[in-house]
C-alpha cells in the first residue's frame, strides 16, 4: 500500500495579513502585489504555489526568506520571524547560481562552510548527496564543465546538504529539457521522502503541481487563493502512472479552468472602454 501523504499538524510557517506594495520612483506609482495575505504551510507538508507571472509568488517566498519585509502583516518561520529562522531554510532558485570558481564539490559544501561546519563532516554530507543524485565522479568540476541538468542537480544537494525544515523552490526545474526535468524531480522526490521537511514551492506547471503536491493553491492577482486543494494522491507517487489516472485529469482540467478563467476576466478588465 503507498504510504499516505504528511499532513500539517500546525503551520511551520504562516504568513498573516500581509501587504506588500512596490512603489516606482521615477514615477511615483503603487503597485499593490499582496495585500491582506494570508498563507500557512503545516510541519512535513508539501505546499505547491501556481498562479500567473505578477500574482506575487515569488514575494511570497522571498518574505519567508527574509529577502523582503512587508508594509503590513507578519511573517513567522518556526514561530520566529524570517531572519531569525534562517538556520532552518533552504532556498531554491530557478537559476542554479553556482559559484564559478568553485567545484561541483566545493558548490554543495558552500553553505555548511559558513555555518561552521568541520572539512570532514562537510565533505562527507557533500559526496553522499552527489552520489545520490547521479553526480558521483563529477565532484571536481567547475560548474562551465558541467551540464545544464547537473548543475541544478549540484544547486538541489547544495540546498539539501543544509538539512532544512523548510525548502522555498521557485521554479527550480524550469530551464530543464522535458527528460532532465522529469529525471530531477524523481531524485527531488527521492530525497524529499527520506526527509519530509516542509517545502512551499512555486511553478507554472500544473501536472508538476499536481505531481509533487501535498497541497495546491492558485493565486491570483493582489495575492488571492482563487483555490486552495487538498490533493487525494497517496505516496509514493508514480510519475510515470499518476497523470494518466481519471482522478489527475479531473483535477488537471479544473486547475487549467480556473486559470484560463482568471485571464479572462483580466482581459476584459484591461480591454479599453
Amino acid at each position: 500500500m503507498p504510504e499516505e501523504s504528511v499532513k500539517s499538524t500546525g503551520p511551520l510557517a504562516q504568513l498573516s495579513g500581509i501587504t506588500v506594495r512596490f512603489e516606482n520612483h521615477a514615477t511615483g506609482a503603487v503597485t499593490t502585489i499582496l495585500e491582506n495575505f494570508n498563507l500557512e504551510c503545516g510541519d512535513g507538508e508539501f505546499l505547491v504555489i501556481v498562479g500567473r507571472s505578477g500574482c506575487g509568488k515569488t514575494s511570497v517566498l522571498n518574505l519567508l526568506a527574509g529577502l523582503l519585509d512587508p508594509q503590513a502583516g507578519q511573517v513567522q518561520v518556526k514561530g520566529k520571524s524570517p531572519r531569525a529562522a534562517r538556520e532552518h531554510l533552504g532556498y531554491m532558485f530557478a537559476r542554479d547560481a553556482l559559484v564559478p570558481s568553485r567545484t561541483a564539490m566545493g558548490n554543495v559544501e558552500i553553505g555548511l562552510e559558513v555555518r561552521g561546519v568541520g572539512r570532514a563532516e562537510r565533505r562527507a554530507r557533500a559526496h553522499e548527496l552527489m552520489v545520490r543524485l547521479g553526480l558521483a565522479g563529477a565532484e571536481d568540476r567547475y560548474p562551465w564543465q558541467l551540464s545544464q541538468g547537473m548543475r541544478q542537480r549540484v544547486a538541489l544537494a547544495r540546498t539539501w546538504a543544509l538539512d532544512p525544515d523548510l525548502i522555498l523552490m521557485d521554479e527550480p526545474f524550469a530551464a530543464l529539457d522535458a527528460q532532465t526535468r522529469e529525471a530531477a524531480r524523481v531524485q527531488f522526490l527521492d530525497l524529499w521522502e527520506r526527509r519530509r521537511s516542509s517545502v512551499i514551492f512555486v511553478t507554472h506547471d500544473l501536472t508538476e503541481a499536481l505531481l509533487l503536491g501535498d497541497r495546491v493553491i492558485i493565486m491570483g492577482p493582489g495575492g488571492r487563493i482563487l483555490e486552495n486543494i487538498v490533493l487525494p494522491f497517496g505516496r509514493p507517487r508514480d510519475s510515470s502512472e499518476l497523470p494518466y489516472t481519471n482522478e489527475f485529469r479531473v483535477l488537471e482540467r479544473k486547475l487549467h479552468a480556473l486559470l484560463a478563467h482568471e485571464q479572462e476576466q483580466d482581459q476584459e478588465l484591461m480591454a479599453p472602454v
